[in-house]
């Protein structure tokens, strides 16, 4: 074997693991789809977008270099019979689930008055966001507590750290992953399963895009402490793939924030001044 070819190898992070990830179709999911592809592991994408997911997966599947095993599953979060069979077509076809990604989001109008906010539609948003990680950690844990090992990952935000940036039922939802993260990681622990969150500010993505009411100009002038950073999707993966892979042995219950630095810093009192 080449130096060159054992780079590439040593490059695989996630040489063969197998993961399954919800809302894997597009934005944030699709990104982490390819990335753990592309780092060795055989990924089912779950997502009720079947176009979109099955086109994400025959274009993985296609690459000479994630050639690994990619395939699509129909799954909407809110529904546990749908999260079961997700997790069981993973352990069928690929034969076990190291990590669960529990990715799937939306994201509801802004409506900063509570008088206009309704019950269903809050509601709704918590379905989603939280009993969706709700769902996939439970299920997850289901098939890694006899292996004794797997990951647990889920897509929180920075609104689950801080309030005032988007509306109350996201907020919500976001503080309510981040909550059972750290219940389940403790819970957990003790069966070698390792339970974290990701947590990103504003993703270029269609979803904050729309939510925001800003083009891609827009977005990068978005404030962020850090200087010059402009936040995609690709970098959220690029932090999932961490969590994922056994270079995270170690690292449970944490909630791991990508955001330039936004939540540190009230820019009210700063006697640093705003960044640039």
């Amino acid at each position: 074997m080449g130096s060159a070819s054992i780079v590439s190898a040593a490059a695989r992070r996630l040489q063969g693991k197998v993961a399954l990830i919800t809302g894997g179709a597009g934005s944030i999911g699709e990104c982490a789809a390819r990335l753990f592809s592309k780092h060795g592991a055989k990924v089912l994408i779950a997502d009720i977008k079947d176009d979109l997911g099955e086109s994400v997966c025959e274009d993985i599947s296609s690459s000479s270099s994630s050639a690994n095993g990619c395939s699509y599953v129909h799954c909407d979060v809110t529904k546990e019979k749908d999260i079961e069979n997700a997790v069981n077509t993973a352990v069928s076809q690929y034969g076990k689930l190291d990590i669960m990604f529990n990715n799937a989001g939306i994201v509801d109008e802004a409506k900063p008055n509570i008088l206009d906010n309704d019950q269903a539609e809050f509601e709704r948003i918590l379905s989603v966001n939280l009993v969706g990680a709700f769902l996939g950690t439970k299920h997850a844990a289901r098939v890694m507590k006899p292996a004794g090992r797997g990951s647990i990952i889920s897509t929180a935000s920075v609104c689950g750290v801080i309030g005032g940036v988007t509306s109350h039922a996201y907020t919500s939802s976001k503080h309510g992953v981040v909550g059972l993260m750290k219940n389940t990681a403790v819970e957990l622990g003790r069966f070698g399963i390792r339970v974290n969150s990701v947590s990103p500010y504003a993703v270029s993505s269609p979803m904050a895009k729309g939510f925001l009411k800003l083009d891609d100009d827009g977005m990068s002038g978005i404030y962020s402490n850090l200087s010059g950073a402009v936040l995609k999707p690709e970098d959220v993966a690029e932090a999932a793939l961490y969590l994922g892979s056994d270079e995270s042995k170690c690292v449970s219950g944490h909630n791991l924030v990508v955001d330039g630095g936004f939540t540190i810093v009230n820019e009210g009192l700063c006697m640093f001044g705003k960044s640039e």
